[in-house]
């Protein structure tokens, strides 16, 4: 998709006069709410694609750096049982033998 029209375009744009044409300060008027939206426009697109650039570069960055190590603990419900256990004999002592 080209862009035709520049705000400048439209800003230096003559129309031509008829007997009958249109009104040349309601013409006017309407050009200067375009070039309005083409300058918005333009500021929007130019933002976006500064954003756009960043993350690239951030998503390229961060593809280059190495992974972070996932630590391995290694432990199992085996061994958190055998924890907890503990604990409770630890904790509530003879009370758990029934005593």
């Amino acid at each position: 998709m080209d862009i035709k029209l520049t705000a400048k375009d439209i800003l230096e744009h003559e129309f031509k006069t008829a007997v009958r044409g249109y009104k040349p300060d309601e013409v006017d008027h309407f050009l200067d709410e375009i070039i309005q939206d083409y300058e918005a426009f333009n500021k929007k697109i130019a933002a976006l694609q500064e954003e756009n650039r960043q993350l690239k570069a951030e998503a390229e960055e961060m593809k280059n750096r190495p992974a972070a190590p996932q630590p391995q603990t290694g432990t199992t419900n085996f061994d958190i049982l055998k924890r907890l256990s503990n604990l409770e004999r630890h904790v509530f002592g003879s009370k758990l033998d029934g005593n």
